[in-house]
């Protein structure tokens, strides 16, 4: 699969926090770079309000790979940082149960004024992709290798 054809493929969900990952998306705005068309970029106060069967359900649905953009310990949140770290470690383990490649899923933090950070992440997750394939295409493969029961 060819980076534009992975690009036009697959969709990586970013949920990017208030006070950094959005801002991070914001000023790569303001500076008209560009990235990869394949992203969705949805504003978070703080990803700790996500429960661990968000991410599992998103992969369900057909979202690729999820970047979590937060501003890590500059969170404004108390805890904040430290809950969205611990939700996303209890992902990895649920990920590999469903036959579901853990590198789907990155935690970054991203400040406010951190362009090439968001693009590198974007880039190297869209390399990813084309190296892995769709989340489908695991899932589908997973569900092929297990025993069927009556």
């Amino acid at each position: 699969m060819t980076t534009e054809t992975a690009t036009k493929t697959s969709k990586i969900l970013i949920l990017a926090t208030l006070s950094g990952g959005y801002a991070g998306a914001d000023t790569v705005g303001q500076l008209h770079a560009e990235y990869a068309a394949n992203t969705f970029i949805l504003p978070v106060v703080c990803p700790a309000l996500f429960p661990e069967d968000f991410y599992l359900r998103t992969f369900e649905q057909g979202i690729d790979a999820i970047l979590v953009m937060f501003s890590g310990t500059d969170c404004p949140y108390k805890g904040g940082a430290e809950r969205t770290a611990q939700i996303i470690n209890n992902v990895y383990p649920m990920m590999s149960e469903r036959g579901i490649d853990a590198r789907r899923l990155r935690l970054v933090a991203i400040c406010t004024v951190c362009s090439k950070p968001f693009m590198n992440e974007v880039s190297q997750m869209n390399e990813l992709l084309q190296e892995i394939g769709t989340v489908a295409e695991e899932m589908k493969a997973e569900t092929s290798t297990q025993p069927q029961t009556m």
